[in-house]
């Protein structure tokens, strides 16, 4: 037993897991008393505790005395040693793995520096702390340059700042190989906002129109701008018009504009379900 290692339960998880995990990772290591393998494995991981000095915590549950707690992380065999992150569970194993092994798992939940920063940023974010986030977030892919985690961040930062110039040039370097959900998600909003910079001012179309109500083809351009723009509502608006009014052309490049604004807007839930009903009565 050391200053990382405890025996935790079902009302002390709460704190000593799920809250602390925020901070450091934390393995659980559910076992009982009976079970040989977790004789084996209780001394290396308060070995790896001690040796790793408070860079995770190990925290041991008796699934005998707590079978509610293991019936609900879905423990079937024991040893179980489950990772929490973030108050989330991470990673796991079952048996007992030799020390490399431990080591090894242990290794690749402990955050390295840059992400120690993006953590930080993260937190920052969350008070409102925009300008020092950023600064977290540049210092952290200054160190870690492969890091796409920090670099898509950082992008979504500077697209909340409009300075989408500058998101591009940070998003680049990521190969289209290598892009998630949430990369080919920002990609979207950064190839429309390039798209957006060729097309007229949303004051200079909102003329146009004014001067001819029927201009179906300048409308369609309104909802584009407007999509460039970040303003999905008055974009799907003014699509969703041309959907209704025209049956060529025009109306299938505004229908599969709007689709893309619900990509976009996936985050404002009651707009897209509106807009989505809205487009089907529209079409049928």
């Amino acid at each position: 037993m050391n200053t990382y290692s405890f025996e935790t339960g079902t009302e002390a998880f709460e704190r000593d897991v799920l809250q602390a995990s925020q901070k450091v990772p934390v393995l659980v290591d559910f076992w009982a008393p009976w079970c040989a393998p977790c004789r084996a494995l209780k001394p290396v991981l308060e070995k790896l505790a001690a040796e790793y000095q408070g860079r995770f915590l190990l925290a041991k549950v008796n699934s005998d005395e707590h079978p509610q707690l293991a019936a609900q992380f879905g423990v079937r065999g024991i040893p179980n040693v489950k990772a929490f992150v973030d108050g989330k569970l991470a990673d796991e194993f079952t048996g007992a793995l030799p020390e490399r092994g431990v080591r090894d798992f242990i290794d690749r939940l402990i955050p390295t520096p840059g992400e120690k920063l993006r953590r930080t940023a993260r937190a920052l974010l969350t008070q409102g702390d925009f300008d020092e986030a950023e600064r977290h977030l540049r210092s952290a892919l200054e160190l870690e340059p492969a890091n796409h985690a920090i670099r898509l961040d950082l992008v979504e930062l500077l697209l909340a700042k409009n300075s989408h110039a500058e998101a591009d040039a940070i998003f680049a370097p990521i190969p289209e190989r290598e892009r998630d959900e949430r990369a080919d998600r920002l990609y979207s909003v950064l190839e429309l906002w390039k798209k957006g910079q060729k097309l007229p001012t949303v004051a200079e179309l909102e003329a146009k129109l004014a001067a001819a109500p029927e201009d179906l083809a300048a409308r369609l351009a309104l909802g584009e701008r407007l999509m460039a723009d970040g303003r999905f509502e008055p974009a799907l608006a003014a699509l969703l018009e041309v959907v209704r009014k025209d049956r060529g052309a025009l109306r299938t490049s505004a229908r599969k504009l709007m689709v893309e604004v619900f990509k976009l807007a996936e985050d404002q839930a009651e707009l897209v379900s509106s807009y989505r009903k809205l487009l089907a009565g529209a079409l049928y």
